[in-house]
């Protein structure tokens, strides 16, 4: 029996997404860089904000202008407000989870309690949210799980980790947890997260099957 179950956040508890990747394009066409949506997703996607930051500083070939992360931050978490929702089917996943749960995201604090607010899942993780901003190095790196399961007094074997990213899924098995990878956002084959370690599954109605 797993002791604790650890969630990623974005594409797995929250749609966010396409909103997140559609505004970051936004804000970057504003300073000289085109990128469509679907490049900034393949590029950005499962980074932190420092990471998305230094690699839009790259490609840009010079510094972001001042006040542009703080510019990105506020629409971001204003779109967030208007319309970000939970994942399909997550809500009856977290209410018939009888073991304790947690949240382990690259994302800052402040844009995981945006987003599960503006889902409606805050309550079910309130106390128990953990940002890679608190540990030495992200994922895919094993820091975050390692800490989120050491804070909650959970042994590695006793976790199972919720993921939908390529990074998440190598930070899971290198932490030594049993990794689900959620494939039905359309970010990541099944095939690939097959060949990393992890047990691949397309809708959350799967997930109470698997836990």
């Amino acid at each position: 029996m797993k002791k604790l179950v650890i969630f990623d956040c974005d594409g797995v508890l929250v749609d966010s997404e396409p909103i997140a990747n559609r505004v970051f394009a936004e804000r970057l066409a504003g300073v000289g860089l085109n990128l469509s949506v679907r490049e900034v997703m393949s590029r950005f996607v499962g980074r932190t904000r420092e990471g998305c930051l230094a690699l839009a500083t790259e490609l840009l070939g010079r510094e972001l202008p001042g006040g542009f992360a703080e510019g990105w931050d506020r629409a971001l978490f204003d779109a967030f407000a208007r319309e970000l929702r939970a994942v399909d089917g997550v809500v009856d996943v977290l209410r018939g989870i009888d073991v304790p749960c947690c949240v382990a995201s690259n994302s800052s604090p402040e844009r995981m309690r945006v987003s599960l607010t503006a889902a409606g899942l805050l309550p079910f993780f309130e106390g128990r949210m953990f940002s890679a901003t608190e540990v030495a190095q992200p994922k895919p790196a094993p820091d975050l799980f390692l800490h989120a399961a050491r804070s909650l007094n959970a042994e590695p074997r006793d976790c199972v980790v919720i993921e939908d990213t390529l990074g998440g899924v190598k930070a899971a098995v290198a932490a030594g947890m049993k990794v689900f990878a959620y494939v039905g956002g359309g970010y990541s084959s099944a095939e690939t997260m097959k060949s990393e370690g992890a047990i691949p599954f397309k809708a959350m109605t799967e997930l109470p099957g698997l836990l």
